[in-house]
């Protein structure tokens, strides 16, 4: 197949009220050009409906009818996904026909990873159908509950991108990819046929959380309280005796298996400090756990916190480089990876392995739309 346009779209469970929307040409092997990128901001009333929806989300846990609010923060969230993806086609010049496939993640709204005897669930807000009506082009959507219905983790799905990007970049199997959203998640490529990748702990979302619960703003900008306060180092180590960080991959989290409520009773800034000093420490257990210790780690999500990398050197014990030394575009990783993906739904390719969510095969997923 000759490579095609596909535009991705991703919205972490950060909810930093943007919409990551990337546009790359790729026949879901290689990537031929990975085009343009932009953040396309929603407004505050789709922002507040999809914090409310996460909350009622978490009450539901997949018991009994889904919540009416469901229905109304997907057709919100697509209406505006959808714009967002003309806009940016648009500013390139081109038109929605030459646009071969778009790839939907949607909004992760609860994610329960499988347990022993037990499937797991998962569920993102998406309505494929409609976006595919109002841009008239297909669109490949529902990416991972394929993954989840066959056993596997459903997640995460990053790490046939990574590891086409790793081929070009560094195919001495030294480099690993670090994914810093809501939750961490890594890829291992071995250099030959070897992909290893799995959720590390939980990133950025306690940090989030614990900021907006004392109304200091989103987040901790810049990293700049967390650079302020003094890491509980007591606290922390017991944090890290929590068995998810030794367990064996594939593993996956949902955004709230880690809370803000890990630093109750600290103030703001050594509260940061001792949840970003988390974060990275788990990723340096989730280091130990791979078949071989990268020498460096390629971070897109989570690279704009100068204080989180640096503590991610000294804890991890691991050169840190930006997405960007390797010629990526760090901020638009995880949308070209919807992209690529979308590409590989329309070739009938897998999305999925066992080294990367626990499906018993290499798995085609997605619903593709129009």
């Amino acid at each position: 197949m000759e490579p095609i346009w596909a535009v991705g779209l991703m919205t972490g469970t950060v909810l930093d009220g943007n919409i990551d929307v990337a546009l790359i040409k790729t026949d879901g092997e290689r990537i031929a050009d990975t085009g343009t990128y932009t953040l396309a901001p929603y407004p505050q009333s789709i922002r507040a409906l999809l914090e409310e929806t996460l909350r009622q989300a978490r009450a539901w846990n997949f018991e009994g009818a889904e919540p009416a609010i469901f229905r109304e923060a997907e057709e919100a969230l697509t209406r505006a996904q959808s714009a967002a993806v003309k806009d940016l086609v648009e500013s390139q010049g081109m038109r929605m026909a030459e646009i071969g496939v778009v790839g939907f993640h949607g909004q992760t709204v609860l994610h329960r990873a499988p347990q022993p005897g037990r499937i797991g669930r998962t569920r993102q807000l998406g309505d494929g159908e409609l976006m595919a009506s109002l841009l008239g082009t297909k669109v490949a959507y529902d990416f991972r509950s394929a993954d989840v219905a066959a056993g596997g983790q459903g997640a995460p799905l990053a790490a046939a991108y990574h590891a086409a990007l790793l081929k070009e970049a560094d195919p001495s199997g030294n480099t690993a990819v670090l994914n810093l959203g809501g939750v961490g998640n890594i890829t291992w490529w071995d250099g030959k046929d070897n992909i290893v990748a799995f959720d590390t702990g939980p990133a950025n979302a306690p940090v989030n959380d614990f900021i907006k619960a004392k109304r200091l703003g989103e987040m901790d900008r810049d990293g700049r309280l967390a650079a302020a306060g003094r890491v509980d180092e007591e606290r922390l180590a017991r944090l890290l005796q929590h068995p998810y960080l030794t367990k064996p991959y594939p593993k996956s989290l949902d955004r709230f298996d880690f809370t803000a409520a890990m630093a109750e009773g600290l103030n703001a800034e050594d509260g940061a400090a001792t949840l970003t000093a988390f974060t990275v420490s788990a990723v340096g257990k989730a280091l130990d756990l791979l078949p071989r210790r990268p020498k460096r780690l390629a971070v897109s999500g989570g690279r704009h916190n100068p204080t989180m990398m640096a503590m991610l050197e000294s804890r991890a014990g691991v050169e840190v480089v930006q997405a960007e030394t390797l010629g990526w575009k760090g901020d638009a990783v995880e949308a070209e990876c919807f992209a690529f993906l979308a590409v590989r739904v329309l070739r009938g390719l897998p999305i999925s392995f066992p080294s990367t969510t626990g499906a018993p095969e290499p798995l085609r997923g997605g619903k593709l739309a129009g």
